[in-house]
């Protein structure tokens, strides 16, 4: 009866464990994370086999160390007998041993066994069971009971049967746990990838800087907590940090903060800019550093915070910072190297920038002075004057045109540097009597223009001239010369809303050379006189063109002669307009309408055309050889097309060599000294010479001569005017000179037989001027070139 109750037992006992295996093994499918796993086995598999006490320990990657993961009581709450030992190292008691040895052991009396470590309450039986996958022990099951001799063979069986499904179950949720974790690693590579190629384009793209820091801060939230961020550029020279772009809480804020010298050594972003390294710190680490000096705390103090320098020249750098106010976000390395890329992006779009925004200033602004220039000047009218329409009744504008007085022979007699200096000097003194809001503009050379905007009363101009005129009153020392600054000024007003920028400027330019040839420092206002003198070269200026092409120019010729023979040489082409409804127009009324408007530049082909024209009939007539000087604009010698150009005559009219000579003044060439001697080296097969026109009124400086590409000086009539009885010393000098550079001189303006007499005594090579012929036309030159005059 006995044995049939114990087989009875025993079946109905592997009946419940084959039951407890079953459902344990269809359980596994549904529990896909080792935490679930652990509380199932510990609860629902062990506490079915009544079992008190369970503990399952994993070993670390180094499989020298047990770490607790679970105990029968921490997911239900079941306190009784929970293991009081979290980490357990291998070969370290019993659970140690079953690690190290990968054997399953049953104590029946632990307190007979020296491995045994008791916890705060002791066991008295232990049954250890390994975590084994192919052959690597992953953990043990460690369960202990206060009964001596409690564990069973049975226990035991199914024990290792649950630990080897278990084990299998561990190492597919890891394997599944690993992938997951590669795909996610991939995904976020992936999505690195993106956003740091997105960042590369915006880079690429960016125009404007608020637009791409916003677009940026878009990418960079994407992949990093940047709820709290700001972009802060430090200007080295004026010492202060701009917060150039500012998210807190998730908003960007608008409005630009600047901290200034004062408390900008104090904070953590000068912190970053003085030691050029990234700073990654938590909440401890912060309080740290303002403990240690290194910067004071302005707002709330962060959980984490992330700094990134960034250099975009020697003036300019910057800091880009992200703050985390959330306890489960925390920055790390990764996040810094991410920003520490963005930060380089940033240092070239804003290198980008300011090289942008410094050639829109030299586009805009004169290189000297570093006043706006005509096309700022002119674009802040036309939008000044569009405002009339809405401004308040009474409302005008005054733009006030200066020209330097003296500025030119301060230029001719102490060089060039001095008159820089001295135009600086000016400038600065007069900049310190206008309106902040009224534009001072360098026009060209020693002209300059001051726009004054929404005037109400004409007072307010009296008062600027004054200003300028008090201003001006003392020399200025430039390099130890006293030079007495003084400025001819025009003034015209706008009121209307149909207003045009330029008509403003050509007013009162007129107004200014009035006041010019009115003598030094004067004041002139735009009128109906100068109104209607700006309309005669109006109307020139429109006539001009249409004389070039319907041949209403003609060249006169006055002969240049021997001075010894007074035979002719050759002539000099002067111009003559017969305007069909004005008549004849004068070259001193025409010219420098011509040479303000650049149609000098047609001008002076057209008559070069025509010069060359004579000279070719001349030649097909049989007349010998005679060189024509043709009077040109320094305008010429300001590009290289002028070589094509003269090369295309000579082509089309079969010209012989040294058929042209040019004519230029002395002032213009130096403005072109550099690309006149290319120029004139361009022309050197044609063997075309370059006579210095008016030597003496310009420069004056007979040092300079040895630097100019010419073949011919003349003599400029003022000298010649002064030749009474003898000779002027000024003049045997530049033939001295002139001589000794291999220059042919020819004195112009020869009107009596005195003057004739003395040069006939000097070294001078030719003449020109009334006493021998006044200018005549082509076909009455031809006649003189016979005889002596």
């Amino acid at each position: 009866m006995s044995n049939t109750i114990d087989t009875t037992k025993a079946l109905e006992t592997k009946t419940e464990q084959l039951s407890i295996i079953n459902q344990f093994s269809s359980s596994l499918l549904q529990l896909n994370t080792l935490e679930a796993l652990f509380s199932y086995v510990t609860t629902q598999v062990v506490n079915r086999l009544g079992f008190v006490d369970c503990v399952i320990y994993l070993a670390d990657d180094s499989q020298s160390t047990l770490n607790q993961v679970a105990s029968m009581g921490i997911e239900n709450e079941h306190t009784s007998y929970q293991s009081e030992r979290k980490l357990i190292r291998f070969n370290e008691g019993i659970t140690g041993y079953a690690a190290s040895t990968g054997q399953a052991l049953i104590i029946g009396d632990v307190t007979k066994d020296s491995r045994y470590i008791a916890d705060e309450r002791p066991a008295q039986s232990e049954l250890c069971v390994p975590l084994i996958y192919k052959d690597k022990v992953l953990g043990v099951i460690d369960c202990e009971h206060p009964i001596k001799n409690y564990f069973t063979s049975s226990h035991l069986e199914i024990l290792t049967t649950v630990a080897h499904l278990l084990s299998a179950k561990i190492n597919q949720v890891n394997t599944v746990n690993s992938l997951q974790d590669t795909v996610r690693q991939l995904n976020n590579a992936q999505k690195l990838e993106s956003s740091l190629l997105q960042i590369a384009n915006l880079t690429y793209k960016a125009q404007n800087l608020d637009t791409f820091f916003k677009s940026l801060h878009v990418i960079i939230d994407s992949l990093l907590n940047a709820s709290n961020f700001f972009i802060a550029l430090y200007d080295k020279k004026e010492d202060v940090l701009d917060f150039v772009y500012t998210v807190e809480g998730g908003v960007q804020t608008n409005t630009h903060k600047i901290i200034s010298k004062d408390q900008l050594k104090e904070t953590a972003s000068y912190y970053l800019l003085i030691n050029e390294r990234p700073l990654l710190l938590n909440k401890e680490q912060y309080r740290h550093y303002i403990e240690q000096g290194h910067f004071k705390l302005v707002g709330e103090l962060a959980d984490s915070w992330l700094g990134v320098p960034y250099k975009v020249n020697e003036r300019m750098s910057g800091v880009i910072v992200v703050q985390s106010y959330d306890k489960q976000h925390y920055y790390n390395e990764h996040d810094s190297s991410l920003l520490t890329y963005v930060s380089r992006q940033i240092s070239m779009v804003i290198d980008r920038h300011l090289a942008r925004q410094e050639l829109e200033h030299k586009a805009l602004h004169d290189e000297l002075t570093g006043l706006a220039n005509r096309s700022l000047l002119i674009e802040r009218m036309k939008h000044a004057i569009l405002r009339l329409n809405r401004a308040k009744k009474g409302t005008f504008h005054a733009l006030l045109y200066l020209d330097f007085d003296r500025f030119k022979s301060i230029n001719d007699s102490l060089g060039h540097e001095v008159g820089d200096y001295f135009l600086i000097a000016i400038c600065k003194l007069i900049t310190q009597t206008i309106r902040n809001t009224d534009t001072f503009s360098r026009l060209g050379g020693d002209e300059f223009a001051i726009f004054m905007e929404n005037l109400s009363h004409h007072d307010q101009v009296n008062d600027a001239l004054a200003r300028i005129k008090t201003a001006l009153s003392d020399p200025i020392d430039i390099d130890g010369h006293l030079l007495q600054p003084s400025t001819s000024i025009g003034i015209a007003f706008s009121d209307n809303v149909n207003d045009e920028a330029f008509v403003l400027l050509q007013q009162s330019d007129a107004a200014m050379y009035e006041a010019k040839s009115s003598g030094r420092g004067q004041v002139k206002f735009f009128n109906n006189v100068m109104r209607n003198k700006l309309k005669t070269h109006a109307d020139l200026e429109n006539d001009l063109q249409h004389g070039i092409e319907h041949n209403e120019f003609e060249l006169y010729f006055q002969p240049i002669f021997n001075i010894t023979s007074s035979d002719v040489m050759g002539f000099e082409a002067l111009v003559r307009w017969h305007h069909p409804r004005k008549g004849f127009v004068s070259p001193g009324d025409f010219i420098p309408i011509a040479e303000k408007t650049g149609q000098i530049i047609n001008l002076d082909l057209h008559l070069l055309d025509l010069a060359a024209q004579h000279i070719a009939l001349w030649q097909q007539q049989g007349h010998r050889f005679l060189r024509v000087t043709v009077n040109v604009s320094s305008r010429h010698f300001a590009s290289l097309e002028f070589v094509d150009q003269l090369h295309a005559i000579y082509k089309k009219h079969q010209l012989p060599l040294g058929s042209l000579c040019l004519e230029i003044t002395e002032s213009g060439l130096i403005e072109n000294l550099e690309l006149a001697t290319q120029i004139i080296q361009g022309l050197s097969p044609l063997k075309v010479l370059l006579c210095l026109d008016d030597f003496g009124t310009g420069y004056s400086a007979l040092g300079y001569l040895h630097q100019l590409p010419i073949h011919v000086l003349k003599i400029d009539k003022s000298f010649i005017d002064n030749l009474k009885t003898t000779a002027n010393p000024l003049i045997d000098a530049i033939l001295t000179l002139a001589i000794s550079l291999d220059l042919i001189v020819i004195a112009e303006g020869i009107e009596s037989p005195e003057q004739l007499a003395i040069l006939q005594k000097t070294q001078c090579d030719y003449g020109q001027g009334f006493l021998k012929s006044k200018p005549v036309t082509a076909k009455e030159a031809i006649l003189l070139i016979h005889s002596p005059l």
